[in-house]
């Protein structure tokens, strides 16, 4: 039987998934970095911190597996999207990788958005510039760190850096290339007018292959250190976004996936190529080739209900049952809260309005609504949040004939059924848990010749296991949702001075 192995580099850990020949998990593995925070809004790691937290998810998910690592076959990598990792000739880190959800580069996305416009940063890569991105990054490294910018010769991503570590070959993919902010996603490929605008060179950049594509094989120095053969072929991988989708088997046109975690993601894969004019939604290349997908991100998802837990239910905050309390909490209450709105704009936001000084509230507090009324509000807020971003995916044409649900929220069955009565589809649940590591060895497996291409794959492996219809409460909620689709205008000018010196400028996802 054949074993292939998923390895998923986050922010907190590493996390490696070995699959065998009909795609059952049957091992898990994970090891553990830490990112540090040196200023508010900054967010960065050692990069060689990520070798031997990935070492050691490959031991623990093969000792899991009962197998050794010589019985893997193919390996798939993904992991945190946008961190930048800058090289010298040497293949040495300079600096820190400057993270995912490092902010210090906002002045640096403004300066390009007013010298371009962002219609014409969407037309050369499909998306505003963003400090979450990574080119911003290196901008901010040119007028802050002008020594260690001059030693730069190589740029990677997270997992890239780790592909090199297991094979000595440079090499990404067009979907994490995606989110570099230099990438003409429209053409899968380096966008040399924009490289060349913004003086940063276009041999920093590595080719950037299909996802399911084999690019390099295990080193024998690797093999020494890890028990993998020599030779094993590891594939070109993907973002984490995309390589969930294709966990989760959201490849094609029409099925769109929400998951709730921290932040909140709406995923569109789409057969064609579409933006939206201002760059609200992500446009980047799908892990699929010859498609792509839009992406909305939601900053505060699942945060919005930690939140709730720790400041309007302290009695629950070290419950380790606290979310499904707060969830039945929340039933006691009815459909639409009994009028109280809820924005969740805590950390500001990024989907549907690109704002960091947004903040959150609860609109329409009278005399009736108690706790279960609050609780109730930040469900169905988070939901309205997730529905405008669809909203969004519908203007371009592409048609949601069903949602597939992922994250932690999909435990909740409030949450569920209030998603159907938003989204107006039909919603499902997969077999899929660990859909970003399965994502990377669904990659593997194609790239291994296991299935002619990746929705075969999906097709084979990943199985619908719930279907929630739109309920009686669906019309409640859409006149809801017109009432709260004008609260971020009819605020919009005043969050400034209601962010004061709190601003959360230059918060990102």
């Amino acid at each position: 039987m054949s074993h292939f192995l998923g390895i998923d580099v986050g922010t907190s850990g590493t996390k490696a998934l070995v699959v065998d020949d009909e795609g059952v998990v049957v091992g898990s593995g994970t090891g553990h970095h830490e990112p540090e925070v040196p200023r508010g809004g900054w967010s960065q790691q050692d990069a060689e911190d990520w070798w031997p937290s990935t070492t050691a998810a490959i031991a623990s998910a093969c000792r899991d597996a009962g197998i050794g690592p010589e019985a893997i076959d193919a390996i798939g990598l993904t992991g945190q999207m946008h961190g930048l990792v800058a090289l010298d000739q040497e293949m040495r880190p300079i600096r820190p990788a400057i993270l995912w959800n490092d902010g210090r580069c906002e002045p640096q996305c403004h300066e390009v958005e007013a010298r371009f416009g962002i219609e014409r940063l969407v037309e050369l890569t499909g998306n505003r510039m963003l400090a979450g991105f990574t080119a911003p990054k290196l901008l901010w490294m040119r007028e802050h760190e002008p020594e260690a910018y001059a030693r730069v010769a190589t740029v990677l991503l997270p997992k890239d850096w780790i592909r090199f570590k297991l094979s000595g070959v440079v090499a990404m993919d067009v979907s994490d290339a995606s989110g570099t902010a230099v990438f003409d996603c429209r053409n899968r490929t380096w966008s040399d007018d924009l490289l060349a605008a913004l003086e940063l060179p276009r041999s920093w950049w590595p080719p950037a292959a299909e996802s399911p594509e084999v690019v390099a094989k295990v080193s024998s120095e690797a093999a020494a250190e890890t028990g993998l053969r020599v030779g094993v072929p590891i594939v070109a991988g993907a973002g984490d976004q995309a390589a969930s989708a294709v966990g989760t088997g959201l490849v094609d046109e029409g099925t769109i996936g929400a998951a709730l975690g921290t932040s909140g993601v709406t995923f569109a894969p789409t057969g064609s190529w579409r933006a939206t004019p201002d760059g609200t939604l992500h446009a980047f290349c799908h892990a699929v080739p010859g498609r792509w997908h839009l992406m909305g991100v939601m900053l505060s998802g699942a945060g919005s209900l930690d939140w709730f837990r720790h400041a309007v239910t302290p009695d629950l905050a070290d419950d380790t049952d606290a979310f499904e309390k707060i969830e039945a909490l929340a039933d006691q209450a009815p459909a639409g809260a009994a009028d109280l709105l809820f924005l969740p704009y805590l950390s500001g936001e990024r989907t549907p309005h690109p704002d960091a000084n947004a903040r959150g509230a609860f609109i329409g507090l009278d005399r009736r609504h108690e706790r279960a009324h609050l609780a109730r509000a930040v469900f169905e807020g988070v939901t309205h949040g997730l529905a405008d971003c669809l909203d969004l995916v519908r203007g371009t044409g592409v048609e949601a004939g069903i949602v597939r649900l992922s994250g932690g929220g999909m435990k909740s069955r409030l949450w569920k059924q209030t998603c159907a009565d938003l989204f107006r589809t039909p919603v499902v649940t997969t077999t899929t848990t660990e859909g970003t590591a399965f994502g990377a060895a669904i990659l593997a497996a194609v790239g291994a010749g296991r299935f002619e291409d990746v929705p075969t794959a999906c097709t084979s492996w990943i199985h619908e296991t719930e279907r929630l219809e739109p309920g009686p409460d669906a019309d409640i909620l859409a006149a809801r949702h017109e009432v709260h689709a004008k609260l971020y205008p009819a605020l919009r000018n005043l969050f400034p001075a209601i962010a004061g010196s709190a601003s959360t400028e230059g918060s990102t996802s």
